[in-house]
């Protein structure tokens, strides 16, 4: 096998280059893009030792997700497709019944509905969920955890004192 990917027969085999980097825009721009530096956003903590900071798209959704040891996300289903990628340490994935242990670089990809759950024992685990569509009841319990963290326990949220 050659590494020449520019060789005849591996050039079609690839696909057009030319048209994957195109800068001939076929529509309108969808919105603004933006950065989004993932140390200055707070994670919420739905279950003990499980950590979520999401960042939303128009039409899919990144989680960067911290798992403590011992962390749980309990074996779930949800309409969503959603693809895992280990970035550091590692947990036990169970996909519908097949359990392994992930590693760094190692991905998982379930489709909507497909059971799954995952679970650290000893070490941490860093990993990102990138969800098609965006995972909506994710974005409805970040919200309702920050509208709970803006009012501290003992503290009148209408009293302005």
């Amino acid at each position: 096998m050659t590494d020449d990917i520019g060789g005849a027969g591996q050039a079609e085999a690839l696909g057009d280059a030319a048209s994957h980097f195109t800068t001939e825009a076929l529509g309108e721009p969808a919105g603004v893009g933006r950065y989004v530096n993932i140390d200055a956003i707070t994670p919420t903590e739905f279950l003990p030792g499980l950590g979520f900071r999401p960042v939303l798209g128009q039409r899919a959704m990144t989680n960067f997700v911290t798992f403590q040891p011992g962390a749980q996300a309990p074996r779930h289903v949800h309409e969503e497709e959603q693809i895992v990628i280990i970035l550091d340490g590692e947990m036990v994935f169970d996909l519908d019944g097949d359990v392994r242990t992930m590693r760094k670089g190692d991905v998982a990809v379930i489709p909507a509905w497909v059971p799954h759950g995952a679970w650290t024992t000893d070490t941490h685990c860093v990993e990102v969920d990138v969800f098609c569509p965006p995972r909506q009841s994710l974005l409805k319990l970040a919200a309702a955890h920050a509208e709970a963290s803006e009012t501290e326990p003992g503290e009148d949220a209408g009293s302005g004192a």
